[in-house]
């Protein structure tokens, strides 16, 4: 998605699926992104996204947290159970945040990429390149904790104080 002739972080010849229902941001990005050979599709319903999806096989997915009828987290792992079972085929997903407390669900729903709200021109075009290019873009992470150990496998495994073996006192000596 990189723009073929320069290859900077500029998207040409893709097809974008975005889901919102908030026209300042389907302004944003088309502005952002837009181009001669860039097409996109507006859901402002999330619960067609992944029909959407399916019948036109998008480059990249973009959903806003805040869609009226079925938000981004819901939309992200909408899809993500449609690929397991075989009904869609994958697509890379770019999550708009409202605020830095949504990373957390964020890293849980499968997406590619998040960006934390207001957006401009210039990150939503080097996360756009870096999805492209097999990379997460994951602000708002602390950069000194690896995005796979800031998830934990299992939240709802808790850890009782009983259940954790006591240390045998060192002898003395």
């Amino acid at each position: 998605m990189r723009c073929r002739c320069c290859g900077l972080g500029i998207v040409s010849g893709v097809h974008i699926v975005l889901a919102t229902d908030a026209d300042w941001i389907v302004d944003e990005i088309t502005a952002a992104l837009g181009g001669p050979d860039t097409r996109f599709t507006v859901c402002r319903d999330g619960r067609v996204v992944s029909k959407v999806v399916t019948e036109s096989e998008p480059d990249l997915v973009i959903v806003d947290l805040q869609v009226g009828s079925m938000g981004g987290m819901a939309i992200t792992m909408d899809l993500r159970l449609d690929e397991s079972g075989g009904l869609v085929d994958h697509a890379d997903v770019l999550m708009l945040l409202d605020r830095q407390a949504d990373v957390y669900l964020a890293q849980r729903c499968g997406a590619e990429g998040w960006l934390i709200k207001p957006i401009d021109a210039l990150r939503l075009q080097r996360a756009v390149a870096a999805i492209a290019n097999g990379e997460r873009v994951t602000e708002g992470v602390p950069a000194t904790v690896p995005v796979d150990e800031a998830v934990d496998d299992d939240p709802t495994e808790l850890t009782d104080a009983a259940d954790t073996p006591e240390e045998e006192p060192a002898p003395a000596g």
